[in-house]
């Protein structure tokens, strides 16, 4: 650490004199305005290098994501005719077939049932508890405190 030719700046003894402790309250408050453009256009590109950033990252993830369901589907399908060939050991392969293909159907039901009883659940998609504590933190800018509707 003590190899780095900054750390005799940034340590915890430093004490170089702020050249601006020495300005008027009049040329701090004047220059106050400029200070805070700066430091919210710092703010906003900080923002957007980190979300680009992390953009990237997602997109990334979802791309080798895709990429696995894509095979997963293809597993998904030879398991499928190892299960009909599978019984086809011990019944006719038509019916081996048969017997897989509604065993699919019955599972692909339950899910149908299962997704739409879930869909009802959030429909209509309104966010109450968000609304609601907006509400609350507009009556306390107002100063009307909490309000029971």
């Amino acid at each position: 650490m003590a190899d780095r030719p900054d750390d005799a700046q940034h340590g915890p003894t430093r004490s170089v004199p702020n050249p601006k402790s020495k300005q008027s309250l009049a040329e701090l408050v004047s220059a106050l305005p400029s200070l805070l453009t700066t430091l919210v256009k710092d703010e906003i590109t900080l923002f957007k290098a980190e979300l680009t950033a992390k953009l990237t990252k997602l997109g990334v993830g979802a791309g080798l994501i895709a990429a696995a369901l894509f095979l997963l589907f293809f597993v998904f399908a030879v398991l499928v005719a190892a299960a009909v060939l599978g019984i086809a050991t011990a019944l006719p392969a038509w019916l081996a077939a048969l017997i897989v293909a509604g065993a699919l159907f019955v599972v692909a039901a339950i899910l149908i049932l299962v997704g739409v009883l879930s869909i009802k659940k959030g429909v209509p998609p309104v966010p109450e508890e968000s609304i609601t504590s907006i509400k609350k933190d507009i009556n306390a800018v107002k100063g009307l405190g909490e309000k029971h509707e």
